[in-house]
């Protein structure tokens, strides 16, 4: 819970900015493009952070870094809160993203570190939907705080500020260290400089292994980019999941266009046309209960479930994302021509409806592909969630900054149109993994390998053709 805590109060921060955009805009007397630079720039700080405090979590431990990059972030926030310039905000928002960016690689960890696979389905769930529940809910209350008199935009930043400083004080009372190296690195020292202790410990993960300081960073610092361009899964998962990321924060520049400009919502009700997208995302965490009994049924059937046996929400999930954006992209044509033709014009809580399917398929593929990672990389997994992140990152960087000039260039509906064609194209990749993942692994160096009996064959492979089979 206290993971979850920490990555919602970062993921909210990255979005409650966008509820007192207008009110930014006229304190600080700057136009809407250098405005929405504060989105982008807390986004590019999730893809700077991961590459330096992914690797060194696994070097020094989860708790060591929680604790020195949550203290940062809580600290950053008072220079948004306090500053009266662009130069102030804008480097806020850039070091509050990269010193924010911890818990989005490493609470992935640690949960992996803390469940067994056949436990961890819904820990997992939780902690891959998170990140994206929070920037749904922080338009809804960062627009109702900017827009009241007595509280302003400014108090979005210290509504952060508390948040962050409860999760800080929580995570020093209640988070442990997890990760297993770090643990037996520590029980090796203190047996070897225990009183009258004649043996020297050593870790079996520092067996054999003799680097210097600057080695073992080269080696962890890389170690995301040689996953990006050396592991099909990591590459491939990476694009889908950043796609799905970037289109949902090109929304947060998007939806005040749909909604305040061309409805007349203030920008608190603009906030609100987020809560289809939520309520998706909630329905789409609850079915993680189905994913978990497809996973025990392989755990019965193998022994040890493949890692494959994750995907089934992500397969599920994959068509809904182009099936909630195809349908308000064209309700938004409809509403056009009413208008034209002197109809009534369809009501706002239709396309808003329409996030529905979008935000139950982004929490099924994030969670789906979050957990297929940690049971396919193990100790890896926070360099190879790292990879993710940093390629999300720019895309949730970038989306925001082009997407108004999609809408203002194409219209509503073919902006839509074109992230929704997106998505639709990326749909094969789950299926993809699903059928030949347990190939594409048996090739990877880091990947898990799934153990070979007698025959030469994988016992997963064997008794899926027989199964087969069975049906034939």
């Amino acid at each position: 819970m206290q993971l979850a805590i920490c990555t919602f109060t970062v993921s909210f921060g990255s979005s409650s900015y966008t509820g007192g955009l207008q009110y930014t805009m006229r304190d600080l007397n700057i136009s809407a493009d250098v405005a929405i630079l504060g989105i982008s720039l807390y986004v590019l700080g999730f893809a700077l952070g991961p590459l330096v405090f992914a690797p060194m979590g696994e070097m020094f431990g989860r708790r060591i870094i929680f604790l020195i990059t949550l203290s940062a972030y809580t600290l950053f926030q008072l220079e948004g809160s306090l500053g009266h310039n662009l130069p102030t905000l804008l480097s806020c928002r850039l070091l509050t993203g990269i010193f924010g960016s911890s818990p989005l690689t490493n609470a992935g960890g640690a949960v992996s570190d803390i469940w067994n696979a056949r436990e961890r389905g819904l820990a997992s769930a939780i902690y891959a939907t998170v990140p994206f529940l929070g920037p749904v809910i922080g338009p809804i209350v960062g627009g109702f705080v900017a827009q009241n008199p007595k509280l302003g935009w400014r108090f979005n930043f210290w509504l952060i500020f508390i948040f962050s400083a409860l999760t800080l004080i929580s995570g020093y009372f209640l988070t442990p260290e997890t990760y297993a190296p770090v643990l037996l690195r520590r029980r090796a020292r203190k047996l070897t400089e225990a009183p009258n202790g004649k043996a020297i410990y050593i870790s079996r993960h520092d067996l054999h292994v003799s680097r210097t300081f600057l080695q073992v960073m080269q080696i962890n610092l890389s170690r995301p980019f040689r996953f990006m361009f050396t592991e099909p899964i990591v590459f491939l998962l990476a694009i889908y999941i950043s796609l799905v990321y970037g289109t949902l924060y090109a929304l947060f520049s998007g939806f005040p266009i749909v909604f305040q400009q061309h409805r007349g919502f203030t920008p608190g009700e603009g906030g609100l046309a987020f809560l289809g997208v939520g309520l998706g995302i909630v329905m789409g965490t609850t079915s993680q209960s189905f994913q978990n009994k497809y996973y025990w049924r392989a755990m019965e059937k193998h022994g040890k479930a493949p890692p494959e046996a994750r995907l089934h929400l992500a397969i599920v999930g994959a068509p809904l994302i182009p099936i909630g954006l195809f349908s308000f992209a064209w309700q938004v044509v409809i509403s056009v021509i009413d208008s034209l033709t002197a109809n009534p014009r369809v009501h706002w809580v239709v396309p808003i409806l329409s996030g529905i399917p979008f935000g139950a398929g982004v929490a099924q593929i994030l969670q789906s592909l979050t957990t297929y990672l940690m049971d396919a990389y193990d100790l890896y997994f926070a360099s190879a969630v790292a990879a993710t992140v940093v390629l999300r990152s720019i895309c949730g960087a970038v989306f925001p900054l082009f997407s108004p000039l999609m809408f203002s260039a194409l219209g509503d509906a073919w902006a839509m149109t074109i992230f929704a064609i997106l998505s639709f194209v990326c749909m094969p990749i789950p299926l993809l993994f699903w059928v030949y993942g347990p190939w594409i692994r048996s090739k990877s160096r880091y990947a898990y390998k799934d153990p070979i009996n007698s025959t030469g064959e994988s016992p997963t492979r064997v008794a899926t053709v027989n199964h087969e089979m069975e049906k034939c």
